[in-house]
């Protein structure tokens, strides 16, 4: 009896393009149907489109995913996901990256050992780079900032009439109410500032 194909799809953020895993379903002939994507992190394992694919599978159906990270944010996941799919809902799994990930091989014990080994082995190879990937960008935030570049949104630039609106502040002709909302934003930007400004014109002593 044919297996039903299903095919899962991960992308860690709504930025990303999940194309290059589904050109993948595609060409081995998955129903578009039987394709389901998640466009979120893997932060916390709260997918919906993997919740709505485990209840559809069972024993006479194969999952194809692209590569084993998609399974899961780490190596305990991983694991925990492969079991789930493989004993309880006795569904196979195909990992397109890794043919030797394809429990429809080797269903005596020698074959389901060595298969068990392989995802061991991968899972803890994801887990490691995820961990490596989130040092290196720490790694190289840390360089940037030390080389003075800044991240985050671009300040906006201040209302035309910031400046003449300050030096009335300045000189107690109007309250900061007055000034925040002849320049239109909150009493804390302008004075947040207007503080700087502050700063910027204090004499020095020499």
């Amino acid at each position: 009896m044919e297996q039903t194909k299903f095919g899962y799809c991960r992308v860690s953020s709504m930025a990303q393009h999940e194309d290059r895993q589904l050109i993948a379903m595609i060409e081995l002939g998955i129903p578009k149907d039987n394709i389901y994507v998640d466009k979120q992190s893997g932060k916390d394992f709260n997918r919906p489109q993997y919740k709505k694919l485990l209840k559809k599978i069972g024993a006479d159906c194969v999952i194809y995913i692209k590569s084993i990270d998609r399974l899961g944010r780490n190596y305990t996941e991983i694991q925990e996901q492969w079991r789930i799919i493989t004993k309880e809902k006795k569904a196979d799994i195909v990992v397109i990256d890794m043919p030797l990930l394809d429990t429809r091989r080797g269903k005596d014990l020698m074959g389901t050992f060595l298969s068990d080994i392989v995802l061991a082995l991968l899972s803890y190879v994801a887990d490691n780079e995820r961990v490596n990937i989130r040092q290196r960008q720490a790694e190289g935030i840390a360089a940037a900032k030390a080389k003075g570049i800044k991240f985050g949104r671009p300040a906006r630039p201040l209302p035309e009439n910031f400046y003449s609106v300050y030096a009335e502040w300045k000189a107690k002709k109007i309250s900061l109410t007055e000034a925040s909302k002849k320049c239109g934003i909150p009493k804390g930007t302008f004075y947040s500032k207007a503080r700087k400004l502050d700063h910027i014109y204090e004499p020095r002593n020499e």
